[in-house]
């Protein structure tokens, strides 16, 4: 039952933060710093979510085959490389660094 307590109350949570956000008047989204904010927002969200995923195993600091798979990434996003291109280098990269051990 403590589940559907969770998933209640998240369900409200989450009703309530975007019903506040129409709360918002449009003078305060018009702002430049606001405007600037939310452009970057997303690109951080996603910069910090790859970090952890790449580096992050629980509570340790974990350097791995991924570490080789994001380098690969970065090279390929370098030389404007397709985004299919980008991921089949992570993979492959990642794959390599695995089998060697």
């Amino acid at each position: 039952m403590n589940v559907w307590i969770a998933v209640g109350l998240s369900a409200a949570g989450c009703y309530l933060a975007k019903y506040l956000g129409l709360l918002v008047p449009a003078s305060a989204l018009e702002r430049p710093v606001v405007q600037r904010l939310a452009a970057l927002l997303p690109v951080a969200l996603l910069a910090a979510l790859t970090a952890q995923q790449t580096f992050g195993d629980g509570r340790e600091l974990v350097l791995d085959a991924r570490l080789g798979g994001l380098a690969a990434a970065g090279l390929a996003l370098v030389l404007r490389a397709p985004f299919l291109v980008v991921v089949a280098a992570a993979v492959a990269v990642t794959a390599g660094v695995r089998a060697l051990g």
